[in-house]
């Protein structure tokens, strides 16, 4: 364990075999818990980083490496491999993940978020609407065509996972995203409304996928990441002092798109 200006970090192991990094508060007592997932590139140090400013923002926050049995790791690293998970790995592999969360001094794992990106933005929701918490956030994935796709791996439409969610849901999005849409977000959020399920989605202005990532200069876009994080942040303290007793379904969407938007233009950054 390590101690870097206030928090604490370290790693721990998960019994499904994947490693885990954590960060907490110095001194953490009863902290809000964040399960945070990595990008399509695995564990690498942008994750790492997000962890570290979740502990300083008073999170324990632990994130595994959920592609830990790919053969390749460095060429999934490299963007160069992708790894797959099932809906069923997803569901052990963040039920592992909880468990080693609960093992944290200061963590209190009955206030805990699920917070997904780019490809494992679909992750939250798989594995809410088999095990409830007390929210899940979604930056910039779930919404793609591919996502509601069913085969081997996706046995359950996302729509009825969707109708299963047990939590409140932020999702952030992008209009410059090439991978997803305006229409996109717009079939993602209909079908939380479908389902009555309270959600609060921001769709930003121009900024392109994958624009939190601080490491990817073509990507990353300063203002509109430091806001996201600030709505973020907003969500999860009125999520928290709600403390599960909610009594009505809270909807609120959130788009600015230019008149001449097409997404067709978009293109794929860094």
């Amino acid at each position: 364990m390590g101690s870097n200006g206030g928090i604490e970090t370290g790693y721990v192991s998960c019994t499904s075999g994947a490693r885990a990094y954590f960060a907490r508060p110095e001194g953490a007592v009863d902290s809000p818990c964040a399960v945070l997932l990595h990008e399509r590139y695995g564990l690498v140090q942008h994750t790492l980083n997000l962890a570290e400013r979740l502990a300083r923002d008073g999170f324990a926050a632990l994130a595994p490496d959920l592609f830990f049995r790919h053969p390749d790791p460095e060429a999934v690293r490299r963007g160069d491999r992708r790894a797959k998970l099932s809906d069923a790995e997803v569901v052990a592999d963040l039920e592992s993940a909880l468990d080693a969360l609960s093992g944290i001094e200061g963590a209190n794992v009955e206030r805990t978020v699920v917070i997904g990106m780019c490809q494992t933005g679909r992750y939250p929701i798989v594995f809410t609407a088999k095990r409830p918490v007390s929210a899940c956030v979604v930056y910039y994935g779930a919404a793609s065509p591919r996502e509601w796709e069913v085969h081997e791996r996706q046995p359950e439409p996302l729509d009825g996972l969707i109708a299963k969610l047990g939590c409140p849901l932020l999702g952030i999005f992008g209009e410059g995203d090439h991978v997803i849409s305006v229409d996109d977000v717009r079939r993602f959020r209909d079908a939380l409304e479908t389902h009555r399920k309270s959600y609060a989605i921001h769709l930003f202005p121009d900024v392109p996928h994958g624009w939190l990532n601080d490491t990817m200069p073509a990507r990353y876009r300063p203002d509109a990441s430091e806001a996201a994080w600030r709505i973020m942040l907003d969500f999860l303290d009125e999520v928290f002092a709600a403390d599960g007793q909610d009594t009505a379904v809270s909807w609120r969407f959130t788009s600015e798109t230019s008149l001449d938007y097409d997404h067709a233009e978009n293109k794929r950054l860094g």
